[in-house]
């Protein structure tokens, strides 16, 4: 295992590989100035516990509060901006034969950024989904209701996120694990390795005989068993390994 240090047995790996797949966590995110779930819950929304913001329980209670909630962090997310993390993965994209990108954020700063194919493992917080018939609807910019009601059927409308209690989309997860299964090297950047289903892919991807690149300025659970670990973060070590390919 190689710490802090482009090997030669990285960079052989990553120019060599045809097939790479990549799973972000809050820290790239975080890296922009948006806040993880529980950083986020400041002043007004530090007496509120979690499953009082981020669970179908919650909204069916009180669907006022937790669009409120939504609404506030996606006027966070809209200050913020990709940064060269986020770059450097549009860029791998570009640079090598086929390449997934798979997050656990729900910000849109990959889309933003310029990343094409994105798997959103948890959703998005920029799009809107009927409640009853979980479908998508748009929600129409003139509206000042709290939360707003779908045209087809009169539901709710809710964020589009996974909410505690909830199952991933399965056609995203299907796909996110099919790529990590079968790439060549496994990019872990800034996730914490801790929440499943998503903190399996590495191990799949290394069960299939990739190489398992961690990128994170902290130890994971993942540290141990990766074949290579870069001490830093997104921004700082992406545009790295997007030079090297560059220039091969």
């Amino acid at each position: 295992m190689s710490e802090n240090t482009l090997s030669p047995e990285l960079i052989d790996r990553l120019r060599n590989a045809q097939s790479v797949a990549a799973l972000t966590g809050s820290g790239i995110s975080a890296e922009s100035g948006v806040p993880t779930f529980r950083d986020a819950q400041t002043g007004l929304w530090s007496q509120f516990r979690p499953e009082d913001l981020a669970t179908p329980d919650a909204f069916l209670r009180n669907p006022q509060l937790v669009w409120d909630w939504y609404a506030w962090r996606r006027e966070l997310v809209g200050k913020a901006a990709p940064n060269a993390g986020h770059q450097a993965l549009v860029e791998l994209e570009e640079l090598l034969p086929k390449f997934t990108l798979i997050t656990q954020n729900v910000d849109g700063l990959h889309q933003r950024a310029g990343s094409r194919q994105v798997i959103e493992l948890h959703g998005s917080i920029l799009r809107t989904k009927c409640f009853d018939e979980n479908v998508p609807v748009d929600v129409p910019p003139e509206s000042d209701a709290r939360p707003p009601r779908c045209p087809r059927c009169g539901a709710y409308v809710r964020p589009d996120v996974v909410w505690f209690g909830e199952m991933l989309p399965r056609e995203a997860l299907d796909a996110a694990f099919i790529a990590s299964r079968a790439c060549d090297v496994f990019l872990s950047i800034g996730t914490s390795t801790l929440v499943e289903p998503a903190a399996s892919l590495p191990f799949g991807a290394r069960g299939g005989g990739a190489a398992v690149i961690e990128i994170n300025p902290n130890p994971t659970p993942l540290s141990e068993h990766a074949d290579f670990v870069l001490r830093g973060s997104a921004a700082e070590v992406l545009p790295l390994l997007a030079r090297v390919l560059r220039e091969a």
